[in-house]
């Protein structure tokens, strides 16, 4: 019975160092096909062709010298574009809207006619002024008359001073009460004028927030304009910044867009920075390109030192692509190198960011025009 325990154990055992065994040698197996795919036991290129880089340079290949260019830097502050001049119309009176004239995006003239209000109980008000005025004249030419008369009188003692001086009295108070019905007029016309509401500048209507039937109040905004010929962009300039700017300064206004650059002056600098984010509103005016409407995005580029930076031909870039390659003078040869293409210069050059040195030389593609 001992003797079949122990060979069982070593059966046991034996068949554990086996199965060990096989896993190492698929394990092995797995390694060996791996890198035989990833080609670790051949070489890719031939040993008598490795020395022959590049390619000749063909006749009439223009080339140029890779040069360091000094270049104004610029930091830019973002804002949005306002019109100089916003105006609010509001109403004056309690009354219902009869008619709107107006809608957003109009373009409308000064004293053009943009909402009419319900003037019914105006024009009523305004008969019964006409009324008390024409009282007090029959009353004041009545007091006139008697004046005149009582003055003859008392020359002859007919009538006494004090009767004299209560008809002069009559006078004067029925000639203040027509000034008062005058002025009563002269509100009441003023009145009916606001039941008429008018653009008080040319300009585009913004925002239009009433409709006919609705009842206005006093001193609420019905109609939003802006004169479209003088916009500004305001930006938030962090104080570091605004400190290199000063009124009447002028620098560049991107407007992304549209993709156009325009110059603009500074015409405000708000003497108080955000306590959140301690920045000063700079505002920027300026002859911008036609299209821009209120609230658009923008940027204020603000100069800053210029800086040197590494410079070469737009024409010798060849974009493959997403890579950007350039064929690189080496030994007489041309090799071709990717690099980095940063900002453009101007309408030639482009800033080279990795990927070439000064002093290197590369060719241009056909048609590019440079010198060597």
């Amino acid at each position: 019975m001992q003797s079949q325990a122990r060979w069982k154990r070593l059966a046991s055992v034996f068949g554990s160092l086996t199965r060990v065994l096989v896993f190492l040698m698929f394990s092995a197996g797995v390694v060996v096909l791996l890198l035989f795919l990833a080609g670790k036991f051949h070489t890719k290129v031939p040993v008598e062709s490795a020395g022959a880089t590049g390619r000749a340079i063909p006749p009439g290949t223009v080339i140029v010298a890779v040069e360091p260019v000094e270049t104004p830097r610029f930091e830019s502050a973002v804002g949005s574009v306002r019109a100089v001049h916003e105006t609010s119309v509001g109403s004056k009176l309690l009354a219902r809207v009869l008619e709107v004239n107006v809608r957003s995006g109009q373009a409308v003239e000064a004293g053009d006619v943009l909402i009419r209000l319900d003037d019914t109980d105006i024009k009523a008000r305004l008969k019964q002024a006409e009324a008390s005025l024409a009282a007090a004249r029959a009353r004041f030419d009545q007091a006139a008359a008697d004046e005149k008369r009582y003055a003859n009188l008392v020359k002859d003692r007919i009538v006494s001073q004090q009767e004299y001086d209560r008809a002069v009295a009559t006078v004067k108070s029925t000639q203040a009460e027509v000034r008062r019905a005058e002025e009563a007029i002269n509100e009441v016309q003023a009145m009916l004028d606001w039941a008429t509401i008018r653009a008080p500048m040319s300009g585009i209507v913004v925002e239009k927030k009433v409709e006919v039937g609705d009842t206005v109040g006093p001193g609420q905004t019905l109609v939003v304009l802006y004169d479209p010929q003088r916009m500004q962009l305001v930006a938030a300039v962090r104080e570091s910044l605004a400190v290199r700017l000063e009124v009447g300064q002028t620098i560049p206004v991107r407007l992304e867009n549209l993709d156009k650059q325009c110059e603009g002056t500074i015409a405000e600098i708000v003497p108080q920075a955000a306590a959140a984010s301690r920045a000063f509103d700079v505002k920027v005016t300026g002859p911008c390109p036609p299209g821009v409407y209120s609230g658009m995005f923008g940027r204020v580029l603000i100069p800053l030192e210029n800086e040197r930076v590494t410079a070469i031909p737009r024409s010798a870039v060849r974009r493959v692509g997403q890579l950007e390659l350039v064929d690189v003078v080496d030994n007489g040869r041309l090799v071709r190198r990717a690099v980095r293409i940063g900002r453009s210069l101007d309408d030639q050059r482009v800033e080279v960011l990795s990927g070439l040195k000064v002093g290197e030389k590369v060719a241009l593609t056909e048609g590019g025009s440079a010198h060597e």
